[in-house]
């Protein structure tokens, strides 16, 4: 084993840095950072045998399990971008991105190689993608680690991958034009290898991590945070219990298990862990919690007044993105003070600006940028790259909001047109092509309503064509189509028949006007199926 590879648990290959944990909350396979960094190595290996190239791209579809860990992990090593594919995905979507990043392979496992095997037939493009199965192999899939076994038994010399750059993820969020977007970050020098990924140094700072740390990671792994904070806690030498899929009740009993110090969450696991009964809540010894972070999505203040008074002052907040343009942070103490803020500028240097470009004094709405952060692209759309990057290199999220005189940062809006449920963007005009294509809809918006639970789901606002009923059977024959090329967190959870939508005189849709009116009126026109639940 490279002792430079796997960050401060080189040092200490016996020690456990990994456990998993069952839906049903008992512990699941423990692994130590000798193997975990074994296991990346020989896949770095294996990768660089396939003749993936410093800078090409791979596919994962998996469920949370160590395999997407080590195979980010080997993506580093070898200087490749791992595009980590949600399982909630539809075979288009996922066929899309895989065309999209121009992935040379794609490695699943039993629960998700039919969902590849989809995807890959339903694209010319894909349908010869090579797909390896983390598993034992099938008919459709061999299995990569018969394939690592194999390599390891050849007793050949490892193939040196040091002059290579480090390779990262490289992860997809919907755009507003309908697809998914690669974002894009630079691979960093091979001058850095056998050093601390700064990143992680910047987690260490901010959350005081270190190798005594023991994490959370209750969400799925496909998304930006759990995968990236899970890694900065390996490489600092800590311990991840990676949760199989959330459950409030077990989160509290892994807590305490295994004295837990650090966690993750989105509001909705927040509101799910206080809706379990008070007894069921008290009989958790939670002390062991130093930092409970939470992001993803705005958290109501009588939400976070509700986690304060129950787990204290261990909660930071933060707001950032994907493409890693800036962050602010904001700790509990801070949060008391100013109640709704996401804090200051953590990475880089926040600016509210007008819409001609011009900084904003505190107090005034205007577009929230970043200097001095990190720099990225949008992959295969520079158009988008250049909608988010101003003439001074300051990168946008997209999102509204103000400053106080102190600094401290509140958002007003999100992006325009984005729906955050549960944690996860949804972008309104992917699913309103996906409604359009039944030939009742004749036109059609989708707005976020507030939900209890979500946060935020999606209303579709239909205007029907001549000859069609507004009714429960015509909205619930709407979703069904679209269905056939959304996931299912996508697919709306009310819809409303109106006579028409909101236009200026140039056809642009007044989509503000539409919010203003649902969001009144979340229980407004006909429920459909809660397709977020199996």
């Amino acid at each position: 084993m490279q002792q430079d590879f796997f960050g401060r648990a080189a040092a200490a290959p016996d020690r456990v840095v990994m456990r998993m944990a069952g839906r049903d909350g008992a512990d699941g396979a423990a692994h130590t950072a000798g193997d975990v960094a074994a296991q990346a190595l020989r896949m770095a290996q294996w990768l660089a045998m396939h003749g993936l190239r410093p800078g090409e791209r791979f596919a994962v579809l998996l469920e949370n399990r160590l395999e997407i860990l080590t195979l980010a992990l080997a993506a580093r090593q070898a200087g490749l971008y791992a595009a980590i594919l949600s399982t909630h995905l539809s075979p288009a979507e996922m066929a899309w991105i895989v065309q999209d990043c121009g992935a040379r392979l794609l490695v699943a496992s039993h629960r998700t190689l039919e969902q590849a095997s989809q995807a890959l037939r339903s694209s010319e493009a894909s349908s010869e993608l090579p797909c390896w199965t983390v598993d034992e192999a099938t008919p459709r899939a061999p299995s990569l680690h018969a394939a690592l076994n194999a390599l390891a038994a050849l007793n050949t010399p490892p193939i040196d991958l040091s002059d290579r750059p480090l390779g990262r993820d490289l992860l997809y969020s919907s755009g507003t034009t309908g697809r998914p977007k690669g974002v894009l970050k630079p691979l960093q020098p091979a001058s850095l290898r056998g050093q601390l990924d700064p990143e992680a140094l910047g987690t260490q700072k901010l959350m005081g991590m270190d190798e005594d740390t023991v994490y959370l990671s209750p969400a799925p792994l496909y998304h930006a945070a759990p995968l990236r904070y899970t890694l900065r806690v390996l490489e600092l030498g800590g311990q991840a219990v990676v949760m199989d899929r959330f459950d409030a009740q077990h989160a509290l009993q892994l807590i305490e298990r295994h004295r837990v110090t650090h966690s993750q969450w989105v509001p909705t696991m927040f509101n799910r862990l206080l809706a379990l009964p008070p007894e069921v809540r008290a009989a958790h010894d939670l002390s062991s919690l130093r930092v409970a972070i939470h992001a993803a999505a705005p958290c109501p203040v009588p939400l976070k007044q509700a986690m304060l008074d129950w787990w204290g002052d261990v909660l930071i907040e933060y707001y950032a993105g994907s493409e890693g343009c800036g962050t602010t942070t904001i700790t509990s103490a801070e949060w008391r003070q100013r109640p709704g803020s996401v804090g200051r500028a953590s990475n880089g240097q926040l600016h509210i600006l007008d819409d001609d470009g011009r900084e904003l004094p505190p107090g005034e709405i205007g577009q929230i940028y970043f200097s001095g952060g990190g720099t990225f692209e949008y992959l295969n759309d520079p158009d988008k790259t250049r909608q988010a990057v101003n003439a001074q290199g300051w990168c946008t999220y997209g999102d509204l909001g103000h400053v106080d005189a102190q600094g401290f940062l509140f958002l007003s809006d999100r992006r325009a047109d984005l729906i955050l449920s549960g944690g996860v963007n949804l972008y309104p005009q992917e699913i309103e092509l996906a409604l359009a294509r039944h030939p009742a809809v004749q036109e059609v918006a989708v707005v976020g309503v507030p939900d209890a639970d979500f946060g935020e789901v999606p209303l579709a606002a239909v205007v029907l064509a001549a000859g069609h009923t507004p009714d429960q059977d015509t909205a619930r024959a709407i979703v069904a189509q679209a269905a056939e090329v959304l996931s299912r967190m996508k697919l709306p959870q009310r819809m409303v028949f109106v006579d028409a939508l909101p236009r200026l005189e140039t056809g642009k849709l007044l989509r503000r006007q539409l919010k203003e009116r649902w969001r009144g009126q979340a229980q407004a026109g006909f429920a459909l199926r809660d397709h977020r639940k199996p």
